[in-house]
């Protein structure tokens, strides 16, 4: 009998570390810290990008970085978003997004402004795909459900890389390498479109609150993506007696142009130190990932998203990247940092009027085109307070103003 008693108690031990032994086997493996420990967590959600350009443009390429960033975030696996570039501002366009549509994207970017009357076709024929274009300035008017714009207030960003030119131009009247008269910024800028206008204005206001003698000189390529033109333009500045070079473009055309001349230069959407290690000083840029974070649990989640959407200092949408201080002044970051507080504090705004005139004159009402039409008939109010409301009535820029001191040598549209 006690023998039996033994045999059944090591049967009932022996059953007992199966069951546990089971159980540690059904426990999941513990997860790397780049996905999700809990992959029940990751949104299940096919998501595309439209892309103007591919990596070797400074824009799509930050475009892309933010895509990738931010499926990352959320969990989604590679195979379950889409990254298309090279897509023209055409048809190709609204042909892509159709496509992606058809093959389960639930919702779809495009990051160029000319992509905008295509992905509104697309959208009027997917109404149950979200659409989001970057740039675009119709969403608030055509008022479809499914189709949104974003922009964010990187007028903040381009007055606070202003401000590391400015303190550059000090630097340089202070060594005697050239008087405050000489004190001349040249700016590569895309089309004369107000996107650029605001871009380059609010450089310059940047640069002129502390360097009040800056004038700058404008060229338009009349292309979003031309090294060739960018680089001849940026020579053509120099050769005009700009002593600082700026620019709303995506190739390295300019930045080469300003490293092989030794010219200090301001890029925009990157940092361009690795073909202008002994110029580059900073660069601005619109960080889109918080976005797309936002608008894809959206999607995912069934919840709506905004007509307009405008990303701030705030919400980690507007950025400068480390500045160079091989180059930059001493003195740059304080004074960047001294700015940037006052922007988030609300004490400080990009375009008062008390510090740019148009004609000689003061300006304290203005009515700017934010219902974009064909005609670009002015149809809002958008001074007051003191101020110019930039991308505050929609979230794409209006400012469109020629103030004094900015010199258009061409225009483009």
């Amino acid at each position: 009998m006690k023998r039996f008693f033994a045999i059944v108690l090591c049967l009932l031990m022996v059953a007992a570390l199966f069951a546990c032994n089971t159980q540690e086997a059904e426990k999941p493996a513990e997860q790397g810290t780049d996905k999700p420990a809990d992959q029940s967590e990751a949104l299940d959600i096919k998501v595309g990008f439209i892309c103007l350009h591919d990596e070797n443009s400074t824009y799509d390429l930050n475009f892309i970085n933010a895509a990738k960033a931010a499926c990352a975030a959320l969990g989604i696996p590679e195979g379950n978003y889409i990254i298309k570039t090279n897509i023209p501002e055409g048809k190709e366009c609204y042909e892509t997004a159709a496509d992606m549509a058809d093959s389960g994207c639930k919702i779809i970017f495009a990051d160029s402004f000319g992509h905008e009357d295509f992905m509104i076709q697309a959208a009027k024929e997917f109404p149950d795909v979200q659409f989001c274009h970057s740039t675009g300035t119709k969403a608030h008017t055509e008022k479809l459900p499914n189709y949104h714009n974003a922009f964010a207030a990187i007028y903040e960003g381009r007055y606070l890389a202003g401000i590391a030119a400015g303190m550059k131009l000090n630097d340089m009247i202070a060594n005697g390498t050239i008087t405050a008269e000489q004190a001349k910024i040249g700016y590569v800028g895309a089309f004369t479109y107000a996107e650029v206008v605001s871009g380059y204005t609010s450089f310059f206001l940047g640069a002129r609150s502390v360097c009040p003698s800056a004038t700058m000189d404008v060229i338009f390529t009349g292309s979003w993506y031309d090294e060739k033109a960018e680089k001849e333009s940026a020579i053509k500045l120099m050769d005009g007696g700009c002593v600082l070079i700026s620019q709303h473009a995506d190739s390295m055309g300019a930045p080469s142009a300003c490293e092989s001349r030794g010219v200090p230069n301001v890029s925009y959407n990157g940092s361009t130190v690795s073909v202008g290690p002994n110029t580059y000083i900073v660069s601005s840029r619109i960080n889109w990932e918080p976005y797309y974070v936002y608008a894809i649990k959206a999607a995912a989640n069934g919840e709506a998203i905004p007509a307009d959407w405008t990303g701030t200092i705030d919400t980690g949408s507007v950025e400068l990247f480390e500045l160079n201080t091989a180059v930059a002044a001493d003195g740059t970051q304080a004074a960047i940092d001294a700015a940037k507080a006052a922007l988030i504090a609300g004490t400080l705004h990009v375009f008062s009027t008390d510090t740019f005139t148009v004609g000689g004159a003061k300006l304290d009402s203005y009515q700017a085109d934010v219902d974009t039409d064909p005609a670009y008939t002015p149809d809002t109010e958008v001074i007051k307070d003191g101020y110019f409301h930039e991308s505050e009535f929609r979230s794409a820029p209006y400012f469109d103003l020629r103030i004094d001191g900015i010199t258009l040598l061409n225009e483009s549209y």
